[in-house]
């Protein structure tokens, strides 16, 4: 999860985390959409999928939260089938609100096989939630399983060269973010960095009353894969690169780039 998805993750997905009553999961999820309304017309990475979700007949969003993607796409009248598939149950609890699209609680590995869709996506950077060769391998296996010939992935990872970690400390100014919930509760947000070993960032986020009163930690790990590696396992799942950007706005990638945007094709 993301306070501001390119930028500051929010950690409540799939990792384990210290918990007061009063802030509940089902208050994690909730708080994820107050800080993360999907709005293409106006985020550049909003923006860049939203297009290939609306031209394609069938999509897959893996990881895909409260579902605030295809509920969107569904309003602006999308009339394929929409499937949204995530482990966290109280995102999907949150995302079961829309009608008129598929939810499953699994992982990306246990994705429907044979289900021919056009389109699979992994927004959000919830690719670097898959930590392991194991799991990025059976993550993409599920993902090509579920598609048709032909069909595309979508993705974004942050680059690691750009070292986006350094910022997530409340040291930062702009990594503390202050919003009011849906009970009405004011609420403060930011981070603190871990550990930073073998291409994994180990980090938490603290949710504060404004008084400095904490509600709930959460830890999460990511992974940082490079181009290169990226490349090799999908090749490897039976992909091909057919676009790979370094920022949302097409630019190629370079060492400098703060994202790795990649399409690829199913053979």
């Amino acid at each position: 999860m993301a306070v501001h998805r390119t930028e500051n993750p929010l950690p409540a997905r799939r990792a384990p985390a210290q918990t007061a009553p009063v802030f509940t999961d089902a208050d994690a999820a909730a708080l994820y959409d107050t800080l993360n309304p999907w709005d293409p017309d106006h985020r550049m990475d909003d923006g860049f999928y939203f297009p290939l979700v609306m031209a394609a007949d069938s999509v897959l969003d893996v990881g895909c939260g409260t579902g605030s993607m295809l509920a969107l796409a569904r309003a602006r009248g999308h009339r394929g089938r929409l499937t949204g598939i995530d482990p966290d149950r109280a995102m999907l609890d949150r995302a079961r609100r829309h009608e008129g699209i598929e939810w499953i609680e699994a992982a990306a590995a246990q994705a429907p096989e044979g289900a021919g869709f056009a389109l699979a996506t992994m927004t959000g950077h919830a690719f670097q939630n898959l930590l392991t060769d194991d799991d990025i391998r059976a993550s993409l296996r599920g993902v090509h399983a579920a598609l048709r010939p032909g069909g595309r992935f979508a993705f974004e990872t942050r680059h690691p060269l750009a070292r986006a970690w350094e910022g997530w400390t409340a040291r930062n100014p702009e990594d503390v973010v202050e919003v009011v919930d849906e009970q009405g509760r004011p609420l403060r947000y930011w981070h603190e960095v871990d550990s930073v070993a073998d291409g994994i960032v180990a980090f938490h986020g603290t949710v504060a009353a404004p008084d400095g009163t904490v509600l709930r930690v959460l830890t999460e790990s990511l992974r940082f894969p490079g181009p290169a590696e990226l490349h090799a396992f999908l090749t490897e799942a039976g992909f091909t690169v057919q676009e790979q950007y370094g920022s949302w706005d097409r630019t190629p990638v370079t060492d400098a780039s703060p994202e790795i945007i990649t399409v690829a094709s199913r053979g």
